[in-house]
């Protein structure tokens, strides 16, 4: 009785030890506490923080015309843009020359025009050195050239390469989002898995397969997963989570913890006590001022980006910050000061328009974050500076000389300081 007593505590224990293995541990013993008062950051010069800030406006032709910029890619010599409003893909010089667009006309199937005329968006793909469009039409992926040249078009479910090239590391590993974990007859899905040939090296946030249908989950925009330009490290964020984790080929660190005043703050048990469930967006209706979400993070030398997101949607409130882990100053990016560095000129759009406050900076590529931001915006601003004595360099004097508040948007690049 008492071995079979023990075998049975014995099995237990054993394939408890199994489920709680599948879950790989995070790591904190690197993290970092930072507690953040947006509304006592402060404003700075432009030149404060970066060395370099360029405005590259984008030509504008009745066939390159479009409305915004709501996904940018940079390669090496080109800009490629994603257009909602117009549900394209642009493609400009790095000085903003019009080179193509590819559209639901390029996306048809002559043997299969069903499902392959909306998308949403595109992936850059590199394949000995080459570097394609990946469009997601759902039933296909289709391939372009950087001159927009239909090059293949592949079924979705035999393309076995979808993920961004962001999501990989140059030791190998990859991850994966919303990773489906398969042991004999079960199966889990997590959040985040860390794959290196095919296998799992570490799985993390476990969740039902059902969870977004019995909860609700409000989305700050952008992708969850950001790259700062390290080969090994991106941040990684999570629904209704105040923590930035630090993705390594290895394994998942916990970076940063924010902590926030506690009228800007969720509950403590928010994500654990069921009163919350499937009232969430009510919620934060409710309470305007607490914060559901960061976004936008990106570690630039001591220069710690990451915005903010709550339901006030108040042009004013200060929700992209700089926090410079050295000397933990905190300053407002809608308060940066424009100076001759700048041309005199705003680096965004924030507190005027939009465009910043809803997508932020659209990546970060080779030492310059991007953004953008409307010509009706940048009129609006030249009109505002004009008792600065500005230099503007070639491409802007030529932009003011020749166009107008209804030409496409203008790309800012920008080089943060490392200090």
């Amino acid at each position: 009785m008492l071995k079979n007593t023990l075998f049975v505590l014995l099995s237990c224990f054993f394939l408890s030890a199994i489920s709680k293995a599948q879950v790989s541990k995070i790591d904190s013993s690197e993290m970092v506490t930072l507690r953040i008062d947006p509304e006592s950051s402060r404003g700075a010069a432009v030149s404060r923080f970066f060395d370099e800030v360029n405005f590259i406006p984008l030509e504008t032709t009745k066939e390159s015309l479009f409305g915004s910029i709501n996904q940018l890619s940079v390669t090496e010599d080109c800009f490629v843009i994603f257009d909602w409003d117009t549900k394209s893909v642009l493609i400009f010089n790095k000085a903003g020359k019009f080179k193509t667009r590819i559209n639901a006309s390029k996306m048809e199937n002559p043997e299969d025009k069903k499902g392959t005329e909306n998308f949403y968006g595109f992936n850059l793909k590199t394949e000995n050195g080459v570097v394609s469009i990946q469009i997601n039409t759902m039933k296909y992926n289709t391939y372009f050239d950087l001159n927009g040249k239909f090059v293949k078009r592949v079924l979705t479910k035999k393309d076995i390469d979808t993920d961004p090239e962001y999501f990989k590391f140059k030791e190998g590993a990859k991850i994966n989002k919303n990773h489906l974990y398969k042991k004999d007859k079960d199966s889990s899905y997590y959040e985040i898995a860390i794959l290196k040939n095919k296998k799992e090296v570490g799985i993390y946030f476990p969740y039902q397969a059902d969870r977004y249908t019995n909860d609700e989950f409000l989305s700050a925009g952008g992708d969850a997963i950001t790259n700062y330009g390290l080969e090994n490290e991106k941040f990684f964020r999570r629904p209704y989570d105040y923590n930035i984790y630090k993705i390594t080929p290895e394994k998942l660190f916990l970076a940063y913890r924010l902590i926030f005043p506690i009228n800007n703050s969720t509950p403590t048990d928010f994500m654990e006590n069921p009163v919350y469930k499937k009232k969430r967006i009510a919620f934060f209706e409710k309470n305007k001022d607490i914060f559901y979400s960061i976004s936008n993070t990106y570690k630039i030398g001591n220069l710690l980006f990451f915005k903010v997101h709550n339901m006030a949607w108040d042009t004013q409130q200060k929700t992209a910050l700089i926090y410079h882990l050295k000397t933990t100053e905190l300053t407002s990016i809608k308060d940066l000061e424009p100076d001759s560095l700048s041309n005199y000129l705003p680096i965004t759009d924030a507190g005027f328009h939009y465009d910043f406050s809803s997508r932020g900076f659209l990546g970060y590529d080779d030492g310059y974050l991007y953004t953008s931001y409307s010509s009706l915006a940048m009129f609006t601003f030249k009109e505002q500076s004009a008792g600065k004595k500005a230099t503007y360099p070639p491409l802007l004097t030529g932009y003011f000389k020749t166009g107008n508040k209804k030409s496409n948007p203008v790309i800012i690049q920008l080089k943060p300081k490392k200090d």
